[in-house]
């Protein structure tokens, strides 16, 4: 099987298997409606995962638990029993859930409880108790429960591993925000992204060592598993630490539960918004992932933003704050403060209006200002269209790199991959392009590089990928806005003075951008003095301003077609359409 083959078997096992799972809902049918089946299944599903982990343990727990009920402290006993940092000391397994249908509610409830506490707030934040009660009350919960005990069902360990489970939960949760009509890509990144993105982090800077991973709106949690993956497969023996924060409780519910079942830390994985609600405050990342909504406002944690933007140095947003309508550079500006000084690195997803929104001086300006100043701005790489479930417009990975090798020192790299990616064979929802390895590789590739070149490759099918990679000195980032005066003339056409200088005009008040390396009065001289000799520079009002040229830095000029070309072919359609227009009036030409 092919590199692109079995991606795709992949993904199509994940979707069969997620297809299964939402099946639950024609038992729901009529009692909820379409966007309330997510309350059930995704709780449910966390349980029978959780349930099918512990089966072939759960008599030993049962055992274990039997003699030291009476103590204080069980938790560490009943770990162990289990293979788990959870645990269930119920008697009732769904099998014999399904063997009881007259006290289904009951024995369900008691099962529940039987779970250890971690479990137990997982399913409080999901409200799942709720809808234990809702289902008993028209007589659904036993059906659910029959359901989640088929065959296919089945979420043991050795049927479904730990990252595959996660792609499951993802799907589960697209499914839920789409038929809620909620925005399914604020949850959703797909697992060749991701593992681009990875790639990307890792290139040039591989593990063996303790490495700490966080992801600020996590949704499920697959950026952090994908991330360690990845560092274990480059170093088995790297200890790595995953932290996360999500505001949505179901899919925190989720990394919660997907944490636990890995065996991590399920406490590292917090609740909250991440802009309002810091949960990570004094903490710093080796490595930062993240993809955070982008086009959606900030106006609800507004005044805890721009408390903790009055804080400078002290907060996250000191350099600036972007328009309200528009939050994501202030999840870039987050992660740029918990990375660790002289070792951190993000890779962190962004539309394009990061690359240039904002006049010199404005929020998004200094943003960028303060990343390229600073020499943190490593690399961003553009993304083929149609890469993501909700959304085909451009997309943009920026690589922000607090240890940048001195080769890398004073430069940003570019590199245009919207050509680099295999079609899909069937699309899912606005996802028509996959990032396969073999495009993988090649914008690894280029960004390893680090240089100012074209990548092309060929593939086994007869499809040719590429990338356009454009080395630039920070420098060609940043451009001076001046402000050009002209001199207000009375009616005789004389310059009006005072004190001896000439009082500007404010009718005739121009402003010009002048890139940084050139100097801003050769340029006046070029640019303004043939045509308004009089004019001058007010270095008062100078403003510094940075903007990333993508589109310019990547545009081919197209050769325009010769008039009379264009010209012979509109004659030659003309007649065409004359010809038609003859013949369907019956008219000799």
């Amino acid at each position: 099987m092919s590199g692109k083959d079995s991606f795709d078997a992949v993904g199509h096992n994940i979707q069969e298997k997620a297809s299964v799972i939402w099946n639950v809902a024609n038992s729901l049918y009529g009692v909820y409606k379409p966007h309330e089946y997510g309350l059930v299944i995704l709780p449910m599903t966390v349980v029978k995962r959780f349930h099918d982990c512990l089966l072939p343990r759960h008599q030993n727990v049962l055992d274990t638990y039997a003699k030291i009920k009476h103590l204080a402290i069980r938790d560490g006993f009943l770990r162990e029993a289990s293979g788990y940092p959870f645990y269930n000391t119920s008697p009732f397994t769904f099998e014999t859930l399904r063997a009881d249908a007259d006290n289904i509610e009951d024995n369900f409830l008691a099962y529940l409880r039987g779970f250890s506490e971690n479990v137990q707030d997982i399913l409080a934040q999901m409200g799942f108790l709720d809808q234990v009660k809702r289902m008993a009350d028209n007589h659904l919960l036993y059906q659910v429960i029959v359901d989640f005990c088929s065959e296919k069902a089945d979420m043991s360990p050795e049927k479904i591993t730990t990252v595959d489970m996660g792609y499951i939960f993802e799907n589960l949760v697209q499914r839920f925000s789409e038929s809620y009509g909620e925005d399914a890509g604020a949850h959703f990144t797909s697992r060749d992204i991701i593992y681009a993105m990875c790639d990307l982090l890792v290139t040039g800077n591989p593990g063996g060592e303790a490495k700490t991973i966080y992801d600020m709106t996590m949704g499920t949690s697959q950026m952090l598993t994908c991330m360690e993956e990845r560092l274990h497969q480059l170093d088995a023996e790297t200890m790595v630490t995953t932290f996360g924060q999500e505001f949505n409780p179901f899919t925190y519910g989720i990394a919660k539960a997907d944490m636990l079942i890995r065996g991590g830390n399920p406490d590292n994985m917090k609740y909250g918004d991440t802009l309002s609600n810091d949960q990570f405050q004094g903490f710093f990342f080796d490595y930062i992932i993240s993809n955070p909504p982008f086009g959606v406002d900030w106006k609800r944690e507004a005044v805890s933003v721009e408390e903790e933007a009055r804080k400078g140095r002290r907060g996250r947003f000191a350099p600036g704050l972007p328009s309200k309508s528009d939050g994501q550079m202030l999840f870039l500006l987050n992660g740029v403060a918990k990375l660790k000084e002289g070792t951190g690195r993000m890779a962190i997803i962004q539309n394009g209006s990061s690359l240039f929104t904002g006049d010199a001086g404005s929020g998004p300006s200094e943003i960028r200002r303060y990343l390229i100043e600073n020499d943190w701005l490593d690399a961003i790489v553009q993304l083929p269209n149609d890469s993501f479930y909700n959304t085909g417009i451009a997309t943009y990975v920026w690589v922000i790199a607090k240890n940048k090798p001195e080769a890398h020192q004073g430069r940003v790299l570019l590199v245009d991959a919207s050509q680099c990616f295999e079609p899909r064979r069937k699309p899912i929802g606005n996802k028509r392009a996959d990032i396969t390895p073999s495009c993988r590789t090649l914008i690894v590739r280029a960004y390893g590089e680090y240089k100012t070149a074209d990548y092309t490759e060929t593939l086994e099918n007869g499809r040719t990928i590429s990338c356009r990679a454009r080395l630039m000195d920070n420098e060609d980032l940043g451009y001076r806005k001046i402000t050009v005066e002209s001199p207000l003339r009375d009616e005789g056409g004389t310059i009006v003075r005072k004190k001896g200088k000439p009082v500007p005009d404010a009718d005739k008040r121009d402003t010009e951008n002048v890139p940084l390396k050139e100097d801003m009065e050769a340029y006046l001289a070029r640019e303004v003095l043939p045509y308004n000799p009089d004019a001058w520079i007010d270095k008062t009002k100078t403003k510094l301003g940075y903007e990333i040229p993508f589109t310019r830095t990547f545009y081919v000029y197209q050769k325009l077609e010769k008039a009379t070309q264009i010209a012979d072919r509109i004659k030659t359609r003309e007649k065409s359409l004359m010809e038609k227009l003859n013949a369907l009036f019956g008219k000799e030409p």
